[in-house]
C-alpha cells in the first residue's frame, strides 16, 4: 500500500484514493497524519530564537559565519 511522505497509508488505486479524500473532506474519516514526535512549542521557540539571533548579529559576524559554512561545504 502506498504511503504519503509522512508515512500514512493510502489506497493504491485512484478510485479508492478519491473515495478516501472525499471521506476526509466530509468528516467521515480522519486523515491519520502521524505525529512527528516533536514538541510544537519547542519548534515555535526555535524559530523565534533563530530570528532573534539573526537580528542581533552584525553583518560582519553573519559574513564570517557564512564563510565558515561555505568553507566546510566545499572542503570535501
Amino acid at each position: 500500500m502506498p504511503k504519503t511522505p509522512t508515512g500514512a497509508k493510502r489506497p493504491a488505486d485512484v478510485i479508492g484514493n478519491a473515495v478516501h479524500v472525499m471521506r476526509v473532506l466530509t468528516g467521515e474519516a480522519d486523515d491519520d497524519a502521524p505525529d512527528d514526535g516533536k514538541d510544537k512549542a519547542a519548534q515555535s521557540m526555535g524559530r523565534k530564537g533563530g530570528a532573534a539571533r539573526a537580528a542581533s548579529m552584525t553583518p560582519e559576524r553573519r559574513a564570517e559565519i557564512a564563510k565558515g559554512a561555505a568553507a566546510k561545504r566545499w572542503s570535501k
